[in-house]
């Protein structure tokens, strides 16, 4: 019976040990990331960092080729002088000259309906007595009214430039002014963001295209890590959901590093998820699981990798 002793505590602590690497939580290693999308479909000029790099909140990243982009602001531009030109000339009204030669037209016209009508009085009285035919009659007739129609056109064009311009042709070329100002403006900005710039202070973690290519509007050109520290995601049964709490203590055995990182539960999702794959074991595989995040602490899980297999415990649970 002595001799059993040994043995049976020895097998009593190997179970204790299984047990415990059964209830670990299983996850990766993660970082929060940032993906910056190119503005537009431009070529690729050149890029001022490298994978790995650490940048700084507003460092130039990369630019796209500003061409294209620079002559449509160029056109923009010649947009807002001519609408600019038009308010002032509808601002200012008619030249002086301009006015000028209304008045003279009116004149002129004046005179020729003047020598019209007395023509058409004279060719009257020649028919009356019979000394003209009536198709001079009504030659002279057609003539002065032509002239009397001159000169009420000539009349309402010098009236037009004298009265100056209607506040509702103002007002349209006010609000043309103002369209072709905020289209140059949104242009301006679309120029800006060809110059792809860090957001916030983060480690670039990929740089999928090259100098030279041209990615697809929308596409993600950079790939940023944030944040002072990673964190492990970690699936949690849903037997042992009740006994885990945001602020928990935690050990994080990252795959690969002998020494584990403290670590505290910072989130727990309230809905449950199934089995991801690689927790999948014996009973556990058709379970629920409520995904979670624990924050990892010291100076040495800053060089921390994203990716990484890991498991985590309760700093609290007994170790064989």
């Amino acid at each position: 019976m002595a001799r059993l002793l040994p043995c049976l505590i020895a097998l009593t602590l190997l179970a204790g040990c299984e047990r415990q690497a059964d209830e670990a939580l299983l996850g990766t290693l993660e970082w929060d990331r940032i993906g910056l999308p190119a503005e537009a479909s431009e070529s690729v000029l050149r890029w001022h960092v490298a994978e790995g790099e650490r940048v700084e909140a507003g460092q130039l990243l990369l630019e796209l080729d500003p061409r294209r982009q620079d002559a449509r602001i160029a056109q923009a531009r010649g947009e807002v002088d001519l609408a600019e030109a038009r308010l002032s000339e509808l601002s200012n009204g008619a030249r002086r000259e301009t006015i000028e030669a209304a008045q003279a037209t009116l004149a002129r016209n004046r005179a020729e309906q003047l020598d019209a009508e007395r023509t058409f009085q004279r060719i009257a009285t020649l028919y009356q007595r019979g000394q003209v035919a009536v198709a001079e009659l009504d030659r002279a007739r057609a003539s002065r009214d032509q002239a009397q129609a001159a000169t009420r056109t000539a009349d309402a064009q010098l009236r037009e430039l004298t009265n100056g311009t209607r506040p509702e042709q103002l007002e349209q070329a006010a609000a043309s002014l103002a369209a072709a100002r905020g289209n140059l403006a949104r242009l301006q900005v679309d120029r800006e963001h060809l110059s792809v710039r860090a957001p916030q202070a983060g480690r670039v973690d990929a740089l999928p295209f090259k100098a030279g290519d041209q990615p697809p509007a929308g596409a993600e050109v950079v790939s940023l890590l944030i944040g002072d520290m990673p964190y492990a995601r970690v699936y949690i049964p849903a037997s042992r959901r009740a006994r885990i709490a945001l602020g928990d203590a935690m050990r994080v055995q990252v795959e690969g590093i002998e020494q584990p990182f403290a670590a505290s539960v910072s989130s727990i999702r309230s809905e449950a998820s199934f089995t991801p794959y690689f927790a999948l074991s014996g009973d556990d595989a058709s379970r629920l699981m409520y995904r979670a995040e624990l924050r990892l602490q010291g100076a040495a899980a800053r060089q921390l990798p994203a990716g990484l297999p890991l498991r985590a415990e309760r700093d609290d649970d007994e170790r064989p």
